[in-house]
């Protein structure tokens, strides 16, 4: 196994949303032993939130595997999102940048409109983009924090598909970021917590809505990923000691994540598989 970064890792906060060019150690996600087999060659896939984190190795894994890749991400992530770009094109595959709030219903159709005349078509739809707050009580969650989250990681998930399906033919798949909060829950992050729940029941039952028309829809619901989403928003100090409580004793680095969504996205490997939520948790074998 390939040694990966292990708690203490250095004091940090980062300016929300968080760059990647920022965090120290940098999250690894070139995954250089992943080797790829064609698997979605010639495909289109078009990732929210793949600017940086576990959006930016989905997106070189999938490249990997023959895809086009679209991007869309927050503006102020514009950096990232042309460091992600130019791993997919060392792959050979082309990149697309959209900026953009998946908040927004109307960006969310234009991002999908301009994926398919610009690539082509639209074969992946990886709903990935997130927003978290840690809290210490109920009464902190403002009104104002709950809406953004709730808009951010559920609503914009139903956005973002009710847009891409019309354009999805059989054998078309959607993967969706859930979380281990969403089935364990989280002391501190009520509405976080809460959304990721809604993921995993949306990717259920929109698997089922789905099936007749041949696409498939299926969840990764990872725990704690060395990503720039934590450090951006807690305290300096709880960084040093972040996915200590895992089994393995660290969090995971984005490259261990992304071949799950390869797994769902890829219909040779999992043409019978839709509604799952895929727990990856560094050794925990309980959930929920």
């Amino acid at each position: 196994m390939k040694k990966q970064p292990t708690p203490p890792l250095p004091k940090q906060h980062l300016t929300p949303p968080g760059l990647e060019s920022e965090l120290d150690p940098q999250p690894r996600y070139l995954a250089e032993g992943y080797k790829g087999a064609e698997k979605l060659s010639g495909k289109v896939a078009l990732i929210t939130g793949g600017d940086s984190g576990i959006g930016r190795s989905v997106a070189v894994l999938f490249a990997r595997e023959g895809a086009d890749v679209a991007l869309v991400f927050l503006p102020e992530e514009e950096s990232d999102a042309r460091v992600t770009a130019d791993a997919i094109e060392n792959e050979g595959q082309r990149a697309l940048l959209i900026p953009g709030d998946v908040c927004d219903p109307d960006f969310c159709r234009e991002a999908v409109a301009t994926c398919v005349a610009d690539l082509g078509g639209l074969d992946v739809l990886v709903n990935n983009a997130a927003y978290q707050k840690h809290r210490d009580g109920l009464d902190d969650v403002s009104l104002e924090q709950w809406d953004k989250t709730f808009r951010t990681n559920i609503y914009g998930y139903f956005y973002m598909a009710r847009a891409a399906v019309p354009h999805m033919s059989r054998g078309a798949a959607i993967v969706q970021t859930g979380s281990i909060t969403g089935l364990d829950g989280s002391e501190r992050l009520l509405d976080y917590s809460a959304t990721k729940g809604a993921i995993h029941a949306f990717t259920k039952s929109l698997a089922r809505n789905l099936v007749a028309k041949g696409i498939r829809v299926n969840c990764v619901a990872p725990g704690p990923v060395w990503t720039p989403l934590n450090p951006a928003e807690r305290p300096p100090e709880e960084s040093v000691d972040f996915g200590s409580d895992t089994p393995m004793g660290r969090p995971a680095q984005p490259e261990e994540i992304a071949p799950a969504y390869v797994f769902f996205a890829s219909g040779v490997d999992s043409p019978y598989i839709t509604g799952e939520v895929l727990t990856l948790l560094g050794g925990d074998t309980t959930a929920g």
